[in-house]
């Protein structure tokens, strides 16, 4: 299947410094795509190229496979902070960007629907929480049922009720339809409930690009309690395997091996066990480990 979206070493250059750096992904239809990085990263900036807000100083983009100025016409997106008309009430806000697009009246009810704004319509923007206004403007971003859905940091600023009602639309919109998003983010931990896809972008250039649960799993740990821990490190330790025991009360961290060859070497040794679980990577441990390899 063609990708949602598609980048070749698209690079951006400020005056003396070079925002985003032959940055090359790949979204799949229908993913969620998480684009992470800390604030100043290039995150932004690579997201108005994709739009056509700024132009490249070089590279390339395909959207669905085709020449990016056409297929922005189904794009909709939220880039920093939502622009919204607070004198004028929720509805009315959406029904100047329907006017705009030439879409029927009843896709300010499709739009409300989805973010669950149908009850504060006729209430004005201007007396909406934090988390309303990003609902209310993600709704405008949706208006003509777009292909793909950019989102630049939705949930910052928000109150942990905010925040998980934005997680809870975030992981509905590709259940609605044939939609792909990308969602911008410093909060790599919210993102990690989220999304099926992440890149990492740091300082303008791209460190890693995978399916979430290939990038958590990979170079992870296996927990293990046994009866006699120290024979379990001296059994694994001559088997080849990393391990180690932040104290004596914390359980053996075996990398190296899926659970079941440890298991199995294990209980070959006499040992019993007690516990063994996968222990996953976090996106921060991930995001840190390899920003300090580029550095």
């Amino acid at each position: 299947m063609v990708p949602a979206l598609e980048t070749d070493r698209l690079s951006k250059r400020f005056r003396e410094t070079l925002a985003v750096d032959a940055v090359s992904i790949t979204v799949p239809r229908r993913a969620i795509y998480g684009f992470l990085g800390a604030n100043g990263a290039g995150k932004t900036t690579t997201l108005k190229l994709v739009l056509g807000l700024l132009r490249p100083d070089a590279g390339s983009i395909r959207l669905f496979g085709n020449d990016p100025a056409q297929a922005r016409l189904r794009i909709g997106s939220l880039i920093e902070t939502p622009s919204l008309y607070d004198h004028l009430t929720g509805r009315e806000n959406l029904d100047l960007t329907r006017r705009l697009l030439g879409l029927p009246t009843r896709e300010i009810d499709r739009v409300l629907d989805i973010v669950d704004l149908r009850s504060a319509a006729r209430r004005r923007a201007g007396g909406y929480s934090l988390g309303m206004r990003q609902r209310l403007a993600i709704a405008r971003a949706l208006l003509g049922d777009p292909r793909l859905l950019i989102l630049d940091e939705p949930s910052n600023g928000l109150d942990p009720d905010g925040i998980r009602d934005m997680r809870t639309l975030l992981r509905r919109l590709p259940e609605i339809g044939d939609v792909t998003l990308i969602v911008s983010s410093h909060l790599l931990a919210e993102i990690e409930l989220v999304a099926s896809h992440v890149g990492m972008l740091h300082k303008g250039k791209l460190l890693v690009e995978a399916p979430l649960g290939e990038l958590t799993a990979a170079g992870g740990a296996v927990e293990v309690r046994t009866g006699d821990l120290a024979a379990a490190e001296r059994i694994v330790g001559e088997a080849g395997f990393a391990f180690e025991r932040v104290d004596g009360d914390a359980p053996l961290l075996v990398r190296g091996a899926p659970p079941e060859a440890i298991a199995a070497l294990l209980v070959s040794r006499g040992q019993s066990l007690s516990h063994l679980a996968a222990r996953r990577n976090s996106l921060e441990q991930i995001y840190h480990r390899q920003a300090a390899q580029a550095a």
